[in-house]
């Protein structure tokens, strides 16, 4: 397959007329009010997935994004990837994905970058200072839902290609993008759309940017890695429905007492998975990766002070980002069926559910993870000798990502952020989970980068989500530049 490689001599083509790298930093600039004025739009629209009430508003905003690009003169096709089914059995329309094509000079790589306009879920009274659907500048930082996730960044991406047409330059690279709108509730018909469209849309794509992460610190960072996420339910069963606490506590084994208790049976205090077998296909740390870590600029105590505790899992820095990064984790986030209204309520809850996830990295399974979770709660569940019934499901299994960051798109990236920055940047691994990188490395085989903008202080998923004026202006000169710098590598075949 065609891939961009960096041997030992690195090789170089001479770009079809010299960078004008001046010329693009002075136009964008002059244009960065415009810029923020439109992302001022796009933060308007509540793009939010994980409510179906809100799908008119997804639509509306990849109808935004597909506009955008005709603007530029793109070819451009909103792609129907189906329905999603709901719980209650309806299906709905999921929305379209936005794909979009500048160039097709064989000559040229061809670069696509990947990014989503959906959002989590944000309200004023959740704790925001502003209006979450009303970009506020307050400082030099720009607040509002999906600011930073990832609608800035896809802006950038957007303005670097239309710095380059406003200026005449031609383009040194092919560019395609691919936007979807459901990445927050797990990217729905995605994987379909890319697998029908890799001898098509992606066939000759060289590399796929994604930038969709943040910095560590407040030095630009390059992205080489993120764990999956194997996410569950553990649903409790007793009652045929709600019960007075006053009448039948003390009667009847209640299922909310049983989740609770199969629940703390998943992690130790010190932050250890209980569960068998789950650490046992995790890659050892290396001494070179060990030596990584200990080099990139993190401050342990500004760490502590941004999340507002007093105490952390691990005193020393390669330790933390080690367990932030590349070990599993569990994480429990909530349960459903449970009384969490304001006031009091004296209620048995018939039914409840408990939702918690593992994250995943290099060389976990997760249909490995899916047994190794469901036998286990059950074998404890069991031991409980309760007349409620347990049922385990896991919704979500995506696995982790890891590139070489060696590879010459990388080092590609590097020459970019020192350029812009006059800085070499932190090489770093993401906590987080972005599936469709996997995606995409599964299917195409090609070379992956993960380019972010974001601040390491910008709240995603958050109250008071923002992107700071400085990084959405400076991260747009970043990817006018790469592009140029990716136009350097010569490909071979290998």
């Amino acid at each position: 397959m065609d891939r961009l490689l960096l041997p030992a001599a690195l090789l170089l083509i001479s770009t079809a007329s010299a960078f004008q790298y001046k010329q693009l930093v002075q136009y964008i600039d002059r244009h960065q009010e415009e810029y923020v004025e439109t992302l001022r739009d796009w933060v308007a629209i509540e793009s939010d997935s994980s409510n179906v009430l809100k799908r008119p508003d997804l639509h509306c905003m990849m109808e935004m994004v597909a506009q955008k690009l005709r603007l530029l003169g793109g070819t451009v096709e909103l792609v129907d990837i189906g329905e999603q089914e709901l719980p209650d059995g309806q299906t709905l329309a999921l929305p379209k994905v936005a794909t979009a094509q500048f160039g097709s000079d064989p000559n040229k790589h061809t670069v696509c970058v990947y990014g989503h306009v959906d959002v989590q879920p944000a309200k004023l009274e959740d704790g925001w200072a502003s209006d979450p659907y009303n970009l506020t500048d307050i400082n030099g930082n720009l607040y509002g839902r999906g600011a930073s996730d990832n609608k800035a960044p896809v802006l950038a991406w957007i303005h670097a290609v239309e710095a380059y047409q406003a200026l005449t330059m031609e383009l040194p690279v092919n560019v395609k993008f691919i936007i979807e709108g459901m990445e927050e509730t797990g990217s729905n018909g995605l994987d379909a759309m890319i697998l029908a469209q890799r001898e098509s849309f992606f066939s000759d794509v060289d590399c796929f940017v994604i930038s969709d992460c943040g910095w560590l610190s407040r030095r630009p960072a390059i992205t080489y890695g993120t764990r999956g996420n194997c996410y569950f339910y553990a649903e409790v069963t007793g009652p045929k429905q709600d019960l007075h606490s006053g009448v039948y506590g003390g009667s009847v084994i209640e299922p909310m007492t049983d989740l609770i208790g199969i629940l703390d049976t998943l992690i130790s205090p010190s932050g250890k998975i209980l569960i068998p077998g789950i650490r046992d296909a995790v890659a050892p740390l290396s001494d070179e990766e060990w030596r990584m870590y200990q080099d990139l600029e993190f401050d342990l105590d500004n760490y502590k002070n941004k999340t507002g505790i007093n105490q952390l899992m691990y005193s020393n820095k390669v330790d933390l980002l080690a367990h932030r990064w590349r070990y599993p984790t569990v994480s429990i986030h909530g349960i459903q069926g449970a009384f969490s209204d304001s006031g009091t309520k004296t209620v048995i809850p018939a039914k409840v559910i408990g939702k918690f996830s593992i994250r995943q990295v290099p060389n976990m399974d997760p249909a490995v993870v899916k047994k190794q979770v469901t036998d286990y709660l059950h074998s404890v569940f069991d031991k409980r000798k309760s007349p409620n019934k347990l049922k385990v499901t896991m919704v979500i299994g995506a696995k982790p990502w890891l590139a070489d960051p060696q590879e010459p798109v990388y080092e590609a990236g590097k020459a970019a952020v020192r350029t812009v920055f006059d800085v070499d940047p932190d090489l770093i691994r993401e906590g987080g989970t972005i599936p469709i990188a996997r995606t995409f490395q599964d299917v195409t085989g090609k070379s992956i980068i993960m380019l972010p903008i974001g601040g390491f202080d910008d709240g995603m998923h958050s109250q008071n989500e923002k992107i700071s004026r400085y990084n959405f202006i400076e991260g747009t000169k970043l990817f006018a530049t790469y592009l140029n710098e990716v136009s350097k590598i010569k490909k071979t075949s290998v």
